[in-house]
């Protein structure tokens, strides 16, 4: 058995139809301290995440009644919940952890998995979670409004996952210097990031939100450094 990683409660939702691997998740968690929901499938879990207040959502992709790709989507669109989802997958191709994030995901743990692990990365993003300061930040014309959570360029709201919004807070707020990888994964994962293509699959779905609709790019890859958000017109670029 592991050792306890924080003292702190929190209160999970497990949605997870594989009573097995749920039930083992749960022995674990409460061992320390923490409180336990159960879904086995999407729509029951979607309406207890919509009706009750989590610390976190560890949540399966393969479920019956709704996937959890959709299931994301529609507590970000639908229902504008922002608790912290770790999606559980089989699938571990790049491609597939890029769906995952932009469904909404704020993390992704591939099965098999330690049990440490999972809770290590289930307290990172609450506390990640409980950091956000409201503020405003603007550049060119992209604006950030953590208050409201909410992103807008050109007047044109744009939707983000809770790691993208907190990627695009870092550079914002560093723009227009340019902010290291090492950096920037401290700030998500702090010692444990998830593996080498995780802060790339991020950038990636933000530069498809940020950069790709419109005519000029904001992000740049500064190559062997980190990135930075400039607006165009500085001639610095």
């Amino acid at each position: 058995m592991g050792t306890k990683i924080d003292t702190q409660s929190i209160r999970v939702l497990i949605i997870e139809d594989n009573p097995d691997l749920a039930e083992n998740i749960a022995d674990f968690l409460e061992t320390q301290g923490h409180v336990l929901d159960f879904a086995m499938d999407g729509i029951g879990g979607f309406h207890l995440a919509l009706t009750e207040n989590y610390d976190a959502i560890i949540l399966d992709i393969m479920l019956p009644g709704m996937d959890g790709l959709t299931f994301c989507k529609k507590l970000r669109e639908e229902g504008g919940k922002h608790t912290p989802v770790l999606m559980l997958t089989a699938r571990d191709t790049l491609s597939d952890k890029i769906e995952g994030f932009d469904a909404g995901a704020d993390d992704y743990l591939v099965k098999p998995f330690e049990l440490e692990e999972l809770a290590a990365r289930i307290h990172a993003l609450v506390r990640r979670s409980d950091h956000s300061i409201p503020q405003r930040f603007r550049v060119a014309d992209l604006e950030i409004d953590l208050g409201k959570m909410r992103v807008q360029r050109a007047g044109h709201t744009i939707e983000l996952n809770r790691t993208c919004l907190k990627i695009l807070t870092i550079l914002m707020q560093a723009s227009p210097n340019v902010v290291s990888r090492k950096e920037i994964e401290h700030a998500l994962w702090s010692d444990m990031p998830p593996d080498s293509d995780a802060l790339r699959s991020h950038i990636y779905t933000l530069r498809r939100a940020i950069d790709k609709p419109f005519k000029r790019h904001l992000i740049h890859t500064v190559h062997g450094i980190g990135y930075k958000l400039v607006d165009p017109s500085d001639l610095s670029i």
